[in-house]
Parts: C-alpha cells; structure tokens; sequence
C-alpha cells in the first residue's frame, strides 16, 4: 500500500489504539455473537508489527536469546492466525500486514533491538486492552484478549530484564 493521507505510512505508534484501520465497530460472527471488529483490527495490525519486529531484533541480539525469541514470535504468529481466523469469521476481511514500519530509535545493537521488542509487546498490550474494553458481552473473547494482554505483558517484562530496563513492570499493562 502507498502512503497516503487515507493511509499514511504505519508506524508502531498506531497500534497503541489511537487509530485503527476503518471499518464497522462491532460485526455478527458466524456464530452469531457480535465481535469488536474495529477493536480486532487492531489488535492484528499490532501482532504483524510485532511479528516483523521480531525479525529484525534477531538479527541484534546474541544467540543466547534467540530461544526466547523464537517463543515469542511463534507466540504473535498464532494469535494473528486466530485473530485473522474471528475475523473471517464475523466476514471481515483482515487488515494485511505492512512490508516495513517506521521504529521509534535506530535499531544498531543489541540493546536497541530489544527497546525495539518492548515497544512492539507495550503496543500488542494496548491493542488487546482495546478488544478487552470493546468485547464486554463475549467473555471467551474477552478470555483470549486478556491471554494475549498477559502474553505481551509478561514479555515486555523479560526484554526490560535483559536490557536492564527499569521499572522492570508498569501498574497495569496497556495502558497509555
């Protein structure tokens, strides 16, 4: 996609939940319950930006991380192919991922790559809370998001350990 007033460049800030890719706010599944599509775009336009973020932060960090790294993608990889499948489900058509996203620092070394990689987990944490919020009639929804909040949390609280990163945790993950 070009960039373009409608659709300007991505960057990891818009998964924060202050803008989300256009569409009806709630939608009937094909099970009939009504999900909060604008909310689970979202969310999947966080875990593709979360998913590409792990690719160039394994090219930053030593080997010693690389098992914790490959958790974690293959942790974003599978809640994109569920989020991607509830959406299909409620006969949205997912929002694709992006080829490239704009990061917040130049990604140089290994410390910058894991900031890189907090970020990206601060910002999936946003995402989910937004589909928490947005789902309050759907708890197995509501159960998945908070897996995913709690996912991302958690996370975040490892790569600020391996950076040396202080507070280790904030109050109550996803929160801007």
């Amino acid at each position: 996609m070009t960039p373009s007033p409608d659709h300007p460049r991505p960057d990891l800030e818009t998964y924060r939940g202050e803008r989300t890719p256009a569409g009806p706010e709630m939608s009937p599944s094909r099970a009939g319950r009504r999900v909060p599509v604008d909310a689970l775009q979202g969310a999947l336009a966080a875990e593709h930006a979360a998913i590409w973020v792990y690719g160039v932060t394994a090219a930053f960090v030593p080997s010693t991380l690389a098992e914790r790294l490959d958790a974690a993608a293959t942790a974003h990889q599978a809640r994109r192919d569920a989020t991607e499948r509830m959406l299909i489900d409620a006969g949205t058509p997912p929002v694709p991922p992006e080829p490239g996203y704009r990061t917040p620092e130049p990604v140089t070394d290994a410390a910058s790559a894991l900031r890189l990689a907090i970020t990206a987990e601060t910002d999936a944490a946003a995402a989910w809370r937004s589909v928490i919020e947005r789902s309050t009639a759907d708890p197995d929804l509501r159960g998945a998001a908070l897996d995913a909040l709690t996912g991302a949390a958690v996370r975040a609280v490892r790569w600020r350990a391996a950076v040396g990163g202080t507070p280790l945790t904030v109050p109550f993950p996803g929160m801007p």
